[in-house]
């Protein structure tokens, strides 16, 4: 797994890897490619891209994919994510993902959306998903 490099900030590095992942998406259907990236506890970096698929409901957002990366590397805390799309309007996460990112980030986690330029704007968790449910509803610690 990448870390930041020490040259790099965490968001230029974040950028880098969805960069490098959007121009992989599969996106034959809305040509829409979307790259993201999270940072985790350790300092890696795990990157995601979406994946379409022709039955629309099982695609996969870039944010899934770097999420699965992240646990399949390892990695259990967000640290900071970083998404990536074009065009002129932000690319926050769906809803969907920022349930997923609630599950591994706690609600003063970074959200950075990106276009190909660079960085356009930056949330906390907790202003895209206020009042959220996550792991300390139920009980485990986050």
């Amino acid at each position: 797994m990448p870390t930041v490099p020490d040259r790099m900030s965490p968001i230029d590095a974040l950028f880098s890897a969805a960069l490098a992942v959007q121009a992989r998406a599969h996106a034959p259907y809305s040509g829409f490619r979307v790259g993201a990236a999270v940072l985790d506890e350790t300092g890696a970096v795990h990157a995601g891209c979406n994946v379409e698929n022709a039955a629309y409901p099982v695609g996969t957002c870039a944010e899934a994919g770097a999420i699965a990366a992240m646990v399949a590397g390892g990695g259990r805390r967000i640290a900071a994510i970083l998404v990536l799309g074009d065009g002129e309007a932000l690319v926050t996460p769906c809803g969907a993902c920022r349930q997923r990112i609630r599950e591994f980030a706690a609600p003063d986690a970074p959200v950075h959306v990106a276009g190909p330029e660079g960085l356009r704007r930056s949330f906390t968790l907790d202003a895209l998903l206020p009042v959220s449910f996550g792991p300390d509803n139920l009980g485990v610690g986050a």
